[in-house]
């Protein structure tokens, strides 16, 4: 008797092992229908795996988060069926899901977005068989047997360790695969190729260049329509593009992957660190610099000479190694370990707004994404054991506030302890039992990823939520175990011993590049006038009112406000329309009138029109605005 146990604790009985299939049909016919896989013991397996032994088990629905993940596996094996039926002399190597997605790099002609269309239709084809996906076994001579013609195929057989292999079938398709998979193709009912590009085998530019292409499936057409509008409403607030044209930023190849920001841009950064540094004041930091560059010993003491050296920028200066810093962790620990501290005098707060550099790969490069050059504003908070709850507890608060003003929502997600790593378990135990008191304390739950934390401790990942609903990880907040330790810092505690400081690294931008980027994403271009480069734009009527105009500038100016003059001798609507195409919040007309009255005709980026305005109204409205930091657009209300 196999005994079911269901996820609101009832239990079902079996004369013999179930099936997941067996299990959902006890429940309901339908259920059964919509069933996809299930979860044994916290194991998702296939819906036709028997359960041998009393079980926890939970039935998956295409509404469960890991679905998805199951459908664009099997998505990738139904492409690649597709691919071999229309090119026969094709050589599949691996197609792993990714975010949004999946894809499988191909050793095969070159082919183009045009081709789309007709593996789309071998695709619907396969799904319209509802071919089941059935797991077979082989062992290592079996499986070299079966795909003794698949060079690539050969090449991963020989890598995998063990004697068995899991492979999958679908019709006369069998590829290697743990799964777990649909029942059936017909389960796919979404699916779309979204584009092709060159890789090389297993990343190594010596060996073949693939065909890489990628896809997307969901369960239901009106998902996969949500998703194809989410991309082009993307496509119309990429940052690259909105950078050339608001004159943000630039990228040249006399410093490929390192951005060149102008004076517009300059004015948004600085607008940035301004309320980063208010922010922090208030959270009782101080700030503090480290250099650029340090010597190799440095580095080779805090362990990145041996674990993080291919990504370092390295020079040599009077006959010693130098590496410009890839983070700032080590200046920081040396500035906290130049003088003795007591137990009196933590938590300590130091950030730091660090220009790090780190050499990625060229193919990896993505505008403001992903750069070689970037800032980081790290901080890091000395603390005694006893702490750590209420410092994490204030960090997130400090993150709440600094990513409401944005108006970015965000979640956490809590990873703990990895296979590979450093401490004893008595330290893991005191550092994660409290991360999880403080994410407990603060209440805003969070989702635990087992295994996932760096190898020096456990952290907290924070991601935020644009305006069209992308995630994106930017804070973090890590407790270090290891750098007080290789670095020797120590605090004299109440017993007048030395202690081991706690230690936390934790960014909220993150990479403040990065997180421009995100800004100009999230707000399409429309910064609040807070943010915006520049906030109000004067409209001289004709050429002779632009002395006064430029007198106004000054004033403007000198009140911290940041104003153009457009003295093109252009039509007043042309002027008003190029301001609204630059996403200027304010524009202020300037004729006869209004030097003679000294009032100003408004008109905002919401479409607002509004005339005879004091000018002292205007600026205590403005400055209202801008000390807030309001998000609105609706200036004048």
């Amino acid at each position: 008797m196999i005994q079911i146990t269901l996820p609101d604790h009832s239990i079902r009985e079996f004369d013999s092992p179930p099936t997941g299939m067996d299990i959902a049909l006890s429940i309901s016919e339908g259920l059964a229908r919509n069933c996809i896989a299930i979860e044994v013991n916290g194991r998702l397996r296939d819906l036709a795996s028997p359960v041998n032994e009393n079980a926890n088990v939970r039935l998956l629905t295409p509404k469960d988060p890991e679905s998805i993940e199951i459908l664009r596996h099997s998505a990738a094996h139904v492409m690649a069926e597709a691919v071999l039926v229309l090119y026969p002399d094709a050589r599949l190597t691996i197609g792993p899901v990714v975010e949004n997605g999946f894809y499988y790099d191909i050793d095969m002609q070159s082919i183009s977005e045009e081709d789309f269309p007709k593996i789309e239709a071998e695709i619907l084809s396969i799904i319209k068989q509802k071919k089941p996906f059935i797991r077979r076994e082989m062992t290592r001579s079996e499986a070299r047997e079966r795909f003794k013609n698949e060079p690539y195929k050969l090449e991963i057989i020989d890598s995998l360790e063990g004697d068995v292999f899991s492979l999958y079938e679908q019709g006369g398709f069998m590829d290697l695969c743990r799964g777990p998979h649909l029942p059936h193709t017909g389960h796919i009912k979404a699916i779309k190729l979204m584009r092709v590009s060159g890789a090389y085998w297993r990343a190594d530019q010596s060996r073949q260049q693939l065909q890489r292409i990628y896809g997307t499936a969901f369960f239901d057409k009106k998902d996969l329509k949500a998703y194809l509008t989410l991309l082009e409403e993307a496509r119309k607030r990429d940052h690259r593009k909105l950078g050339v044209h608001l004159d943000l930023f630039s990228f040249h190849d006399e410093a490929p992957g390192m951005p060149f920001f102008h004076a517009k841009g300059m004015a948004v950064w600085n607008a940035l660190l301004e309320y980063w540094r208010e922010a922090h004041r208030d959270a009782g930091y101080v700030e503090t610099k480290t250099p650029i560059m340090l010597n190799r010993v440095l580095w080779e003491k805090s362990g990145h000479w041996e674990n993080y050296r291919e990504n370092m920028y390295t020079s040599q200066v009077d006959e010693t190694e130098y590496a410009i810093k890839p983070m700032n962790c080590p200046g920081g620990m040396i500035l906290f370990g130049m003088k003795p501290h007591s137990y009196k005098d933590l938590p300590h707060r130091a950030g730091e707004i660090g220009l790090v550099h780190r050499h990625e790969m060229s193919g990896a490069l993505s505008g403001l994404f992903r750069v070689r050059a970037f800032h980081q504003d790290d901080a890091h908070i000395f603390m005694t054991p006893d702490q750590i709850q209420q410092e994490i507890v204030g960090v997130l608060e400090l993150v709440d506030r600094i990513y409401a003003t944005f108006g970015l929502d965000f979640h956490l997600e809590l990873s703990t302890r990895p296979e590979k790593s450093i401490g004893n378990d008595a330290q893991w135990e005191e550092a994660t039992s409290g991360l999880r008191a403080a994410l407990d304390d603060y209440g805003k739950g969070y989702h635990i990823n087992e295994g996932d934390g760096a190898f020096y401790g456990p952290k907290i990942d924070i991601h935020i939520k644009d305006a069209i609903g992308r995630t994106w990880q930017c804070g973090t907040i890590q407790l270090d175990m290891a750098l007080p330790e290789r670095f020797d810092l120590n605090y004299i505690g109440k017993d007048n011993e030395k202690h081991r400081p706690i230690m936390i690294h934790r960014v909220i931008y993150g990479s403040i590049e990065r997180f421009f980027g995100i800004l100009t994403e999230h707000f399409a271009g429309k910064f609040p006038l807070w943010l915006a480069p520049v906030q109000i734009m004067l409209l001289p009527m004709n050429d002779d009112l632009i002395p006064a105009s430029e007198n106004l500038q000054k004033e403007l100016l000198s009140q911290g406000l940041r104003a153009e003059v457009d003295t093109r001798s252009e039509s007043l609507k042309k002027k008003v329309r190029d301001a609204q195409l630059l996403q200027i919040p304010i524009m202020v007309t300037i004729g006869a009138k209004e030097i003679e009255t000294g009032t100003f005709a408004v008109r905002t980026l919401d479409g607002k029109v509004l005339m005879g305005m004091e000018r002292s109204l205007f600026l205590e409205k403005v400055n209202n605005h801008i000390r807030k930091r309001i998000l609105s657009l609706d200036i004048f209300a």
